[in-house]
């Protein structure tokens, strides 16, 4: 069996396991007032449990698999990949979440579209800053403003 449908094996085991406390364990527990709701705390682990167990049964059987396509991965050849850059990404993505709070969200989240577009190859630095510097802003500004939910914009040392 191909590695795409052992991992579509260990993740269907894993959505029904999900599934079964969803659907049967998680209601348990709810006051009377929530039962009478029509969206209870279950309800997206509910489609999420089925969606999983949907697309993994398709990957299982087969159905996704048309004709060979020239830009499939090739197991066999896993070393011709930039797995270097894929490993720099991870690196960066733990240190975003590791700098988040010292560095504030626009300095953090900044850096990392930066220094990210950089290790993917972006070689104009005028626009990579440009558009991070707008990205991060505008993201900020929704998160903050419009959803009302609190981010630290700066450094602590600066008085965020």
């Amino acid at each position: 069996m191909a590695l795409d449908r052992w991992i579509a094996l260990i993740l269907l085991g894993i959505c029904l396991a999900y599934g079964y406390t969803a659907w049967f364990m998680m209601d348990a527990g709810l006051a009377p007032f929530m039962r009478r709701a029509p969206i209870w705390p279950s309800s997206f682990p509910k489609v999420l449990s089925v969606l999983a167990i949907i697309s993994c049964l398709i990957i299982l059987l087969g159905f996704e698999k048309g004709e060979p396509k020239i830009g499939e991965i090739d197991y066999r050849r896993l070393g011709d990949y930039h797995i270097g850059q894929a490993m720099l990404l991870l690196a960066l993505m733990v240190a975003y979440a590791l700098l988040l709070r010292p560095f504030g969200f626009l300095g953090s989240t900044m850096g990392f579209l930066v220094i990210g577009s950089a290790i993917l190859g972006e070689r104009r630095w005028i626009i990579m800053i440009a558009v991070a510097a707008i990205a991060t802003f505008i993201v900020w500004y929704l998160v903050q403003q419009v959803l009302g939910i609190y981010l630290r914009p700066l450094p602590g040392f600066l008085g965020g």
